[in-house]
């Protein structure tokens, strides 16, 4: 069996020159003509990266860890063919994290793809200070309780006190390290020994920060009005 092994690099090589890029989509377009200068802006507008060297522009300072390295087999009919499957993370510490995986024939060709896929699939993640126990306002945890599933694996994420850590297993930790939680609580259940399926419950977890609904005050307004008892009373009489 393949040992498995945690490598951590760097982002230095993964230069990109903005004047030789030339890029494909709108998108990126937008980025080398310095229309977008943040990936917030790419989130906020709902589109889909579809080139690495917009990541590489936006996020410079990415670090990436490669997380588990595995050997997987297919049957042929002459014999059997071996890959190495790796799993990777990329994040900033600073909001934004990304996990990818991917098969070679090469150890060095697997890390280069997985990394690839892991830029394309990066998020934000949305920071607060989501314990009842700390009162210090500081996103340095969640702003509250989130669960994602993926497989069998469930992960919840709960807020912890200023002080506390990252109270997870070795890959939760890491992800939520490039993530940049510092505190936090972490629970999963279901066949954890796959590291892939298991950081894919966290990504889940972590994009849950970025659904929750902002309520405008005319909304609340206007909630506030229709919950008024003059609005029963003629809702009574219809």
């Amino acid at each position: 069996m393949f040992k498995k092994s945690y490598k951590k690099n760097n982002n230095e090589n993964n230069f990109v020159d903005v004047e030789a890029w030339e890029p494909k989509t709108k998108i990126g377009k937008m980025v080398k003509d310095k229309t977008i200068t943040s990936i917030e802006q790419i989130f906020n507008m709902g589109k889909h990266i579809e080139e690495i060297e917009i990541i590489d522009v936006l996020l410079p300072n990415l670090k990436n860890e490669v997380i588990d390295i595995s050997s997987v087999q297919r049957m042929t009919k002459n014999n059997r063919k071996q890959k190495f499957k790796i799993t990777v993370i990329v994040g900033d510490s600073n909001g934004h994290v990304g996990v990818g995986a991917a098969k070679d024939v090469e150890v060095k060709k697997a890390i280069d793809n997985a990394i690839r896929n892991a830029k394309l699939n990066i998020i934000p993640v949305v920071m607060g200070c989501g314990s009842w126990q700390c009162t210090c306002g500081l996103p340095h945890s969640l702003p509250f309780n989130v669960s994602g599933k993926c497989g069998s694996v469930v992960v919840t994420l709960k807020p912890a006190p200023r002080g506390l850590g990252i109270v997870a297993s070795k890959p939760v930790k890491k992800m939520l390290e490039l993530a940049g939680v510092q505190d936090i609580w972490s629970f999963s259940k279901g066949r954890t020994r796959s590291k892939h399926n298991t950081l894919l419950a966290v990504q889940d977890a972590l994009e849950s920060t970025i659904r929750m609904k902002n309520l405008s005050y005319k909304d609340i307004e206007y909630k506030s009005e229709m919950n008024s008892p003059q609005v029963e009373d003629v809702k009574s009489d219809a």
